[in-house]
């Protein structure tokens, strides 16, 4: 008799430890701070570091722009040029209508 409630007891403490083992590698795979939740949170960390890359380096270009746009005139006449249509006297600027999107040719 006792060996068979020992028999019990043990084959009870292995299912209930077999038990707990799939709960905690559920909890560690699934888990809210389980394995696919990092990597997702890496992913996007990933991201979001490539993206305050690319605004940096923007920030860099935009910095070297107002740099020049205060002390060159060569710039200053570049950017007078482009944005406002200024022209040297003398000179013929061209400007081509924008492209209508609503007119489609014909047999495309």
């Amino acid at each position: 008799m006792d060996r068979l409630i020992a028999k019990i007891r043990e084959r009870l403490a292995t299912i209930s430890v077999g038990a707990l083992i799939l709960f905690l590698a559920y909890h560690v795979v699934f888990g809210a701070n389980g394995l696919l939740v990092y990597r997702q949170k890496r992913q996007q960390s990933h991201q979001i570091q490539q993206q305050i890359e690319s605004v940096q380096h923007q920030n860099e270009a935009l910095e070297k722009q107002i740099k020049a746009l205060k002390s060159d005139p060569q710039a200053i006449e570049k950017e007078a040029r482009e944005s406002l249509h200024y022209a040297r006297p003398g000179e013929v600027v061209y400007t081509l209508p924008a492209p209508s999107h609503s007119a489609t040719p014909a047999g495309k």
